[in-house]
């Protein structure tokens, strides 16, 4: 049994503002499907505007929290999931609590003043593209971190997880769990989360890399992960191999490295070896939309991680969480898990 406060996730609370909208609207804002962006100046017009002309719901989102509340979903233990980051002091903050607190997640939000960080999700044909404006997630500091009721869920989780898009904002903080958990013989957990982490933050990225017990990420981002550091391969079992090598900080648990691939077999390296699990086949007129499917397949690993099952089992509930949330809209799923 997974006891309270096992997993503590640590990110962007963001909101999602998701809609359908078409190859023109993309192409206007300079937008790529199946990437992951922060807004820049030119972005700025596209939230008004996609509300505006097209319809659109508005869903609690950020990478690790979507993992975190997915690993709740499926646990069912109350307060089993804890979560830290930073929002605004306005009706979107509040939207987000009252969103965690239905999801059964405990969180402790730094409240900034500036206002909640949204992302833009742009659907097209079942395909997601995201921009994030981080505005208030993006003012996290260590000093929240520090604080006694909030290091007390760091003391009391056995498993962390942290999406690369936190590096952007607090390595320092990414820092002081790694390191605790290291000292401690913790699990700690990471997502590589999007290219523009592994050529941007490159550096933050690697100083972090040897503290990672399990690596995600998806094909993209495992290809730029293996250009940046001239690999000369494009082999996603052969780059997941050589991030399960890389050095670690500590010896007590060995690196594995889970990559998915949309549709095709999810990509495990453990111990020099490469395993490879099919997904669960979804025909296309089922798929709603893509938006959250990389989260929720995390957050169902990592519910029976916490359980200390085989990692087939891990892969199974991401496979299954991950079917459910691509036939819905955003990272969102029915009330009750039926998980087996």
């Amino acid at each position: 049994m997974a006891s309270e406060g096992i997993l503590l996730g640590m990110g962007n609370p963001l909101l999602d503002i998701s809609a359908v909208v078409d190859d023109e609207f993309l192409a206007k804002y300079g937008i790529k499907l199946n990437d992951a962006i922060l807004a820049e100046e030119k972005h700025v017009p596209m939230y008004d505007e996609m509300s505006s002309k097209y319809t659109v719901e508005y869903i609690a989102g950020g990478a690790t929290q979507n993992s975190i509340r997915v690993a709740q979903w499926i646990l069912q233990i109350p307060g089993a999931t804890s979560y830290i980051g930073s929002i605004g002091k306005d009706k979107y903050g509040e939207e987000m609590k009252k969103n965690a607190k239905q999801a059964g997640v405990n969180v402790h939000y730094y409240e900034d003043e500036s206002s909640t960080g949204t992302c833009a999700v742009c659907v097209v044909g079942g395909e997601r593209s995201l921009v994030a404006n981080l505005s208030a997630a993006n003012c996290y500091k260590p000093d929240h971190l520090k604080r006694p009721e909030n290091w007390a869920l760091v003391e009391k989780a056995k498993y962390f997880y942290i999406a690369g898009f936190f590096l952007t904002v607090s390595p320092e903080s990414i820092m002081l769990v790694a390191e605790h958990a290291a000292a401690n013989n913790k699990v700690f957990t990471m997502n590589l989360s999007a290219p523009f982490i592994c050529e941007f933050f490159k550096d933050v990225q690697e100083k972090a890399l040897p503290y990672m017990d399990f690596v995600f990420g998806n094909e993209t981002e495992a290809r730029t992960f293996s250009k940046v550091h001239g690999w000369k391969t494009d082999n996603v079992e052969e780059i997941a191999l050589k991030i399960s090598q890389w050095p670690k900080a500590s010896g007590t648990h060995k690196r594995i490295t889970v990559i998915t691939q949309g549709a095709d077999p999810v990509v495990v390296a453990e111990d020099g070896k490469v395993k490879l699990f099919p997904v669960i086949p979804l025909p296309k007129e089922k798929l709603v939309d893509t938006n959250g499917a990389g989260d929720a397949f995390v957050g169902g690993f990592l519910s029976q991680l916490v359980q200390e099952k085989p990692i087939e089992d891990c892969v199974k509930a991401g496979c299954y969480a991950s079917n459910v949330i691509i036939q819905r809209s955003g990272c969102t799923y029915p009330e009750k898990s039926d998980f087996k």
